[in-house]
């Protein structure tokens, strides 16, 4: 006999501390603002009406890196560009996420050359990758999501 049979339909809600938590991260998660190149265009797109990610308790797109949890990297991010980026990392407050957005972000895409990183995961660790060039915002929301879920299944030791 559980705690659910013991009160009756009294309204109550059980669950774990992680799981309120995790919760709580996911439905006030607040992005950073770092777009580099064309995906910015479509990162901005997401915050409009039609998409709307104010849903997701994501209404405000921080400039700062210590009010934020989210960092999106939208573009390339040349060698001259990795310390600063490396800088605002180091300044978000733990837990933080990185979601790396388009082609560029993810492996470099066209271009390669000696002045683009390869790869935004040679600079910070990525925890989300969004296919495209540039993405959709409907493929941004799908990588949102896919960090909401990875955040809802974190544990407690696994936190800094």
């Amino acid at each position: 006999m559980g705690i659910e049979q013991k009160l009756g339909n009294m309204g109550v809600v059980t669950l774990s501390l992680e799981q309120a938590v995790n919760w709580s991260r996911t439905n006030a998660m607040w992005p950073m603002l770092f777009g580099l190149a064309c995906c910015a265009m479509e990162m901005i797109s997401m915050q409009a009406p039609a998409y709307d990610v104010s849903r997701f308790g994501m209404e405000l797109m921080r400039a700062s890196p210590r009010q934020s949890d989210l960092m999106i990297v939208a573009g390339r991010v040349t060698r001259k560009m990795a310390p600063v980026l490396r800088r605002l990392y180091d300044q978000m407050p733990d837990p933080k996420w990185v979601l790396a957005m388009g082609d560029c972000a993810s492996c470099g895409g066209i271009f390669n050359n000696y002045a683009i990183v390869q790869g935004v995961d040679e600079v910070v660790p990525v925890d989300v990758y969004v296919a495209g060039c540039p993405p959709r915002p409907e493929a941004l929301i799908y990588g949102v999501l896919t960090l909401h879920d990875k955040v809802r299944k974190e544990k407690i030791t696994t936190w800094k």
